[in-house]
């Protein structure tokens, strides 16, 4: 007798590059809010760093009044925060963009979902005591190597403005989705910053260090910049919170489909306020109409819709998306054209063939 087991077909990560390892959730297949370790995006810039868990300790220097040095139980004894929060690379989407950009080519899966907990970084900061002149927060990873355009070793290292710092939302992460931080995703300690794209949320957290002054290291001030000019640097400025957004998620783009009853869904998300509705077009954008938002109002989630398309006549059709926000943010026709490919969020859009 056949084993049904045998039968049952998983997603897995789509593969973008090995070394080093860079993978995208198959946001296509994804049914949960909540994202599995095994599924949640993987972007990396450096080969994983070489740690010793059982000597970790967390320094906290700069312009503080005590700088500390806290080992992990110090840590794990504050009072902490559970935030279910969405985080997306700043490059997805980036194959999207027309004329091409280089980069890493993510399709629409640089994105995933969890619940994370940790402590807020304003707790260990108010504890070190900030001095006055503090400007910005400075996150330094463990993960280093060689970045080709310089031809020298850096680590992985940014920095937030001092009021993004301070938000009681932003959190120095030791688990995720109830389940001690896997080694891939941070472990021992990673910084969540809701509404940011991904690049803020600095993993394996080597030190923390307050500055009175604008860090200018080559992951804050070279890359996640926008840059709108192809062949100059004007009008440069810093990537920090996700556009509006959508994802069809079904059909499949290219996919062939019976005449009848289809239901259209997918995912929604932005960095400020929430999403406030969300419209379908199933004729290229000639008509809109309202999809059926099931998610609440707040928090750092994506919101989850759907619209029921009575597909009548046989053709090839065009199923476009558009969300708008609390703020009246709404995807634009064309992208935020930068040469580094930050940001896409354009209408998203998908074609069927209906037999």
């Amino acid at each position: 007798m056949d084993d049904p087991k045998q039968y049952v077909v998983k997603p897995y990560l789509v593969t973008r590059r090995l070394q080093p390892e860079n993978q995208e959730t198959p946001i296509q297949f994804i049914e949960n809010d909540i994202i599995h370790n095994s599924l949640f995006y993987r972007r990396n810039h450096f080969s994983y760093p070489k740690l010793t868990y059982s000597n970790y300790f967390l320094p906290i220097n700069g312009l503080v009044t005590t700088p500390l040095l806290l080992s992990m139980q110090n840590i794990l004894q504050l009072p902490s925060k559970t935030l279910e929060v969405v985080l997306e690379c700043s490059g997805n989407k980036r194959s999207l963009f027309e004329p091409k950009v280089f980069g890493e080519q993510w399709e629409k899966g640089a994105i995933s979902q969890g619940v994370w907990k940790g402590v807020p970084l304003v707790t260990l900061l108010e504890f070190s005591g900030i001095m006055e002149g503090a400007k910005e927060v400075v996150v330094e990873g463990y993960d280093v190597g060689i970045r080709t355009d310089l031809d020298k070793s850096f680590s992985y290292t940014r920095s937030l403005p001092l009021e993004k710092a301070l938000h009681p939302d932003t959190i120095i992460a030791y688990k995720f989705n109830n389940q001690p931080l896997s080694f891939k995703h941070g472990f021992p300690f990673r910084l969540i910053v809701p509404q940011w794209y991904g690049m803020a949320s600095v993993k394996w957290i080597k030190q923390i260090s307050v500055i009175g002054s604008h860090f200018t290291g080559p992951f804050q001030d070279t890359d996640y910049m926008y840059y709108p000019n192809q062949n100059n640097d004007n009008d440069a400025h810093p990537v920090s919170t996700m556009n509006v957004n959508t994802t069809i998620q079904k059909p499949l783009d290219m996919a062939r489909l019976n005449s009848g009853k289809h239901v259209i869904k997918g995912i929604a998300w932005t960095g400020k306020g929430y999403i406030k509705k969300v419209e379908i077009s199933t004729d290229n954008g000639s008509t809109w109409s309202n999809a059926k938002v099931r998610e609440p109002i707040s928090g750092y989630k994506w919101a989850c819709w759907s619209y029921e398309w009575s597909a009548a006549e046989k053709g090839i059709y065009t199923i476009k998306s558009k969300a708008t926000d609390s703020y009246g943010q709404t995807q634009p026709i064309k992208p935020y054209w930068n040469r580094k490919g930050y940001g896409y969020n354009a209408i998203d859009q998908i074609k069927v063939k209906i037999e």
